[in-house]
């Protein structure tokens, strides 16, 4: 059977960045004040200091940055989480990135295989594609953050 890789939310993130990077987050830059914005901003600039009158065009964001925060997840969350209450639960790791060139900071899964003890705060990292869950042929792709040089 044919899986249909679907990303979990549209617009957010590319597997083929324009530039060749390869996966990257997708934002958004004001081009008056140059203010960047992910989750991407496309009705207007959110910068109480924008001049005003620019446009907002969609970014790669860097690829790397340095772990801000992390922790793990080790209890399954509540309704209306969608989780399958017969499936043993799988603790995952929730990395808190400052980017690179932007500067700002964003959530995201560590990639399987990177827990806790794996991370340290002001570690390089790089964001990765992968996948969250798989249903009913569809394959749900995500991003994650995994320590640099650490491989997929």
């Amino acid at each position: 059977m044919a899986r249909t890789r679907t990303p979990v939310v549209s617009g957010w993130f590319t597997e083929n960045a324009p530039d060749g990077g390869g996966f990257r987050l997708l934002g958004t830059r004001c081009t008056a004040c140059t203010a960047v914005f992910f989750p991407r901003e496309d009705a207007f600039c959110r910068n109480p200091e924008c001049p005003g009158g620019g446009e907002l065009a969609e970014v790669p964001l860097s690829p790397r940055g340095r772990v801000w925060s992390y922790t793990d997840g080790r209890y399954r969350p509540p309704a209306p989480y969608v989780s399958d209450p017969a499936a043993r639960w799988e603790p995952y790791t929730l990395v808190a990135v400052e980017l690179e060139a932007e500067g700002m900071v964003v959530l995201g899964q560590a990639a399987p295989g990177v827990g806790v003890a794996d991370l340290a705060v002001g570690m390089e990292v790089e964001v990765v594609g992968g996948v969250l869950n798989e249903h009913a042929g569809t394959v749900w792709t995500t991003w994650l953050f995994q320590p640099v040089g650490a491989g997929a």
